[in-house]
C-alpha cells in the first residue's frame, strides 16, 4: 500500500472518530470497488481493532464472524480470508492513488496479518477531537504484532531453521559478498551506459525511470553495503521490463543535448538495519512536479534467508510493483500520455483495453498499435502486442464479437515469430508466441515459448500468470497452478483475470468449495468463459438454482457461445478427461451439450 506522505513521528495524533469517519469516506467512495463481502471483511477488521481486538484478527476468527464458516474452518484448504484479505490491499492501494490522495488518515492491511494500521499523511490538519495516540503504535496489545505484521508476505510462513554463522566467518562471508556485488554493479552499469545512449538518439519512445542510489538510514558499513546491493538489485529486475527504460542517476538527452521531455520518474528509497531487521523504504517520484506516485515499505528478517538472499527478494518486491503490466506505471499520467501518438501511448491503450475489454477499446488499440508498428517496424514489444491483440480475437471472441479465421491466427503468429526475432529475450514477445502456438494446437511449442518467456523475466506478473494457465490447461496443474497462484498474490492484471485461474485449480483437484469462491473473485463480466466455469462449478456443487442464474445470464448475453461449448473447451483443456469433468459440471448445471459438436469445427 502506498503510504506516501505519511508522518509517523511526533505528536502525529488522531482520534478513533476520525478513523470510523474515514472507514466510511473509504466504503461509500466509488473508487473502492469490492463486493459486499469484501467490505464487510474491512469494516470488521478496522471496527475490532478499534475496539482492542487486533490480537484476535485471524483467519479463523475472521472466516467464522464474516464468511459463516463453522469450527471445522481450515486455512490451508480454505483460502477465503487470504484471498479477501488480498484483494483489499490492492483496493486500498487504489483508493488513496485516486479519490484518496488527500485523506489525512491512512488505512493499511500490512502483508502477514489482517490487523490494519492508521498512520497520519503528513501536512494535513487534525480533525478537533480528542487525541489518541501515535499513529504508528497498535491501538492495543499485541507487542510486536504491527511490526510482525508488515514483514513481508513472502518471509511468513518458510522454514525458519535458518543457519547460524560465526561473527568471523560472517564478515568474511559479507565482505565477499561486496565484492561480488560491486562487479556485478559494474557489469550491470556498462550495460545501462548503452541504454542511455540509445535513448539520447531519441530511439526510445519508452517511460524511463531513473534509479538513483538507496540510502543507508543506518550507521556502519554493512548496512551502507546492503544500499549499494539493493540497488543494482532492483536496476537488474527492472531491466527486463520492456514497456520502460532504465537510466541510472543521469537524466536522458534528447538529439539536440537537452533533457528529454518524455515522462520521467525517479526511483528512490533507503535500507535502515536494526538488529536482523532490514527495512527498505521506495517510491516513486514524477520529477516534473516532485509527486510521490507510489510509495511503500518492505520489512524482513535476515535470519530466515540471509542478508543476500533477503536484499534480493526485497528488490524483486518493489521492481515488480512499480514495473509489473497493468501496475502503478500503467495508471499513472495515462490520461496526459494516451493519445500522444508516441509508442508508449499505444502501449497504454492496450493495456486501458485488456481492463475494460469493449470491443471500442480492442479497436482503438489495435489501429494504435497498427500505427506505431508501420512508424517503428523494429520494436519487439509493439509488434508483440499487436500479436497479442490479434489473438484477442480468437481468446476473447464472445466478449469482443470478433469473427476471427485461420488467417487471424496466422498473421498473430507471424507477428509474434517477428517479435522474437528481432528480440529472442523479450518476455512479451515470447508470451505472444506461447498464446499463438496454444490457440494452434503446438502445445509442445507454447510450453517451450512460455517456458523461456518466464525465464527471461519471472518477475513479469502478466508472463507468470499466462504461462501458469497455459501448464494449468495442458494437463500440468500442479506447476501451472503454483504460477497462477504467484501472479494472483503479487496483484496481476487485469483485476479478477487470473482468478479464475485458481477456481479452475481448486475445481480439477475436487476442491469445489474453493473453486466457487475464487470463481466469485473473478471478473464475471470480463470475458463469458468466465461464466462458464463458475456455471460447471454451481453444476457440480449441485446448486440447481444458482447455475440456473448463470446459465440465464449467458443465454441472453451470450448465446452464440452455446452451441460452440464443446469446441471452446476443447481449445483450453488438453487432456480428454478433463474436458469431460468440465463438461460434466455444465450437464449438471442445464447446459446442453452435443456429444458431436467437436466434429462441427
Amino acid at each position: 500500500m502506498a503510504n506516501a506522505g505519511v508522518d509517523r513521528a511526533g505528536d502525529s495524533t488522531f482520534s478513533q472518530e476520525e478513523v470510523r469517519q474515514q472507514l466510511e469516506r473509504i466504503l461509500s467512495s466509488p473508487e473502492f470497488r469490492l463486493p459486499e463481502r469484501a467490505r464487510r471483511f474491512f469494516e470488521f477488521v478496522v471496527t475490532e481493532t478499534l475496539e482492542g481486538r487486533r490480537e484476535y484478527l485471524k483467519a479463523f476468527t475472521i472466516a467464522q464472524a464474516v464468511f459463516g464458516r463453522d469450527a471445522n474452518f481450515d486455512a490451508q484448504q480454505d483460502p477465503c480470508v487470504r484471498i479477501e484479505a488480498g484483494r483489499l490491499r490492492r483496493e486500498l492501494e487504489h483508493y488513496y492513488l485516486t479519490a484518496g490522495g488527500a485523506d489525512r488518515i491512512i488505512i493499511t492491511v500490512p502483508l502477514g496479518g489482517y490487523a490494519p494500521v492508521f498512520d497520519v499523511r503528513q501536512g494535513t490538519e487534525p480533525a478537533d477531537m480528542p487525541k489518541l495516540r501515535l499513529s504508528n503504535q497498535p491501538i492495543s496489545g499485541g507487542g510486536d504484532a504491527s511490526r510482525q505484521a508488515n514483514i513481508i508476505g513472502d518471509t511468513v510462513g518458510r522454514d525458519r531453521a535458518s543457519w547460524r554463522l560465526s561473527r568471523t566467518r560472517y564478515w568474511l562471508l559479507a565482505g565477499g559478498a561486496v565484492i561480488l556485488l560491486v562487479s556485478a554493479a559494474m557489469l550491470l552499469h556498462a550495460k545501462l551506459f548503452d541504454m542511455e545512449a540509445e535513448t539520447a538518439t531519441g530511439a526510445d519512445s519508452r517511460p524511463t525511470i531513473v534509479v538513483e542510489r538507496f540510502a543507508s538510514a543506518s550507521e556502519g558499513g554493512l548496512a551502507s553495503d546492503i544500499s549499494r546491493g539493493i540497488t543494482d538489485d532492483i536496476i537488474e529486475k527492472l531491466v527486463p521490463f520492456n514497456d520502460i527504460a532504465i537510466a541510472v542517476a543521469v537524466l536522458p538527452r534528447n538529439g539536440e543535448g537537452q533533457a528529454s521531455s518524455d515522462p520521467l520518474y525517479a526511483l528512490q528509497g533507503s535500507v535502515r538495519l536494526e538488529g536482523n531487521t532490514l527495512r527498505s523504504t521506495a517510491r516513486l517520484v514524477r520529477r516534473a512536479d516532485g509527486v510521490v506516485i507510489w510509495a511503500n515499505n518492505y520489512d524482513a528478517d535476515t535470519k530466515v534467508q540471509g542478508i543476500l538472499k533477503t536484499q534480493s527478494s526485497l528488490a524483486e518486491h518493489i521492481a515488480t510493483a512499480v514495473a509489473r503490466p497493468f501496475g502503478v506505471m500503467f495508471e499513472t499520467d495515462t490520461a496526459s500520455i494516451a493519445g500522444s501518438g508516441d509508442t508508449f501511448s499505444c502501449i497504454l491503450s492496450y493495456y486501458s483495453y485488456r481492463s475494460e475489454m469493449t470491443a471500442q477499446a480492442h479497436e482503438v488499440a489495435k489501429s494504435c498499435l497498427r500505427r506505431a508498428v508501420e512508424k517503428k517496424p523494429d520494436v519487439s514489444n509493439t509488434i508483440a502486442l499487436l500479436s497479442l491483440i490479434h489473438l484477442d480475437e480468437f481468446r476473447f471472441l464472445y466478449q469482443l464479437n470478433t469473427k476471427p479465421t485461420a488467417a487471424t491466427l496466422r498473421v498473430a503468429k507471424e507477428l509474434a515469430e517477428r517479435a522474437v526475432r528481432l528480440d529472442p529475450k523479450n518476455a512479451r514477445a515470447l508470451q505472444a508466441l506461447m498464446l499463438a502456438d496454444f490457440f494452434s494446437n503446438d502445445p509442445t511449442g507454447a510450453l517451450n515459448a512460455g517456458e523461456a518467456a518466464y525465464a527471461s523475466n519471472p518477475n513479469d506478473t502478466e508472463v507468470a500468470g499466462e504461462y501458469g494457465l497455459r501448464l494449468s490447461m495442458s494437463g500440468k496443474w500442479a506447476r501451472g497452478c503454483e504460477l497462477v497462484s504467484e501472479a494472483v498474490s503479487r496483484n496481476a492484471g487485469p483485476r479478477g483475470y487470473y482468478e479464475v485461474g485458481m477456481a479452475l485449480c481448486a475445481f480439477m483437484r475436487g476442491d469445489t468449495q474453493a473453486a466457487e469462491l475464487w470463481s466469485r473473485m473473478s471478473d464475471l463480466n470480463y470475458n463469458p468463459m468466465h461464466r462458464l466455469v463458475l456455471l460447471s462449478i454451481l453444476g457440480t456443487l449441485g446448486k440447481t438454482a444458482e447455475a440456473k442464474e448463470q446459465l440465464d445470464w449467458i443465454e441472453l448475453r451470450s448465446p452464440a457461445l452455446i452451441p460452440n461449448v464443446r469446441r471452446e473447451v476443447a481449445r483450453r483443456l488438453a487432456r480428454t478427461e478433463d474436458q469431460e469433468r468440465f463438461l460434466a459440471g455444465l450437464k449438471a448445471a442445464g447446459l446442453p451439450v452435443s456429444d458431436d459438436e467437436a466434429s462441427k469445427d
